[in-house]
């Protein structure tokens, strides 16, 4: 079996509170009233004012690897996380939190098939015009 990561976060905030990884093998999923009682930092809290979000097995795996810290934007309709990630060899005083490289990416390449199937539609209708 197995379970992805489960993010807990400061539904005001948007600051992760506790992270439990992921986990594979002979594992049983947890709830969240088992991991308030399991979690020190989540027993402190008050279970209204606490959101998670919870991953499938690998998702954003390599964002995770690569950046320098992540938090979880509650500023839209559905909370979705941001990551920022080191830029050369010097920390910025403030993280840049973006969306996932791996997210961006796929639109990106979304994007270009898109862009590439107007211009290949266009080469055609040109050559129809000309007659070519």
């Amino acid at each position: 079996m197995e379970i992805g990561r489960k993010i807990y976060y400061d539904k005001s905030t948007g600051n992760t509170i506790i992270e439990i990884g992921e986990r594979s093998g002979d594992v049983v999923e947890t709830t969240q009233e088992g991991d308030f009682a399991a979690y020190v930092a989540l027993q402190e809290r008050v279970p209204g004012t606490v959101g998670v979000l919870q991953l499938e097995y690998g998702q954003f795996a390599q964002d995770f690897a690569e950046c320098s810290g992540y938090r979880v934007d509650v500023s839209g309709d559905e909370p979705t996380l941001q990551f920022s990630y080191p830029e050369g060899n010097e920390e910025p005083e403030e993280p840049v939190f973006q969306t996932p490289l791996s997210e961006q990416v796929k639109t990106l390449k979304t994007t270009v098939e898109d862009q590439q199937q107007t211009i290949d539609d266009l080469t055609l209708a040109i050559a129809d015009i000309l007659g070519t």
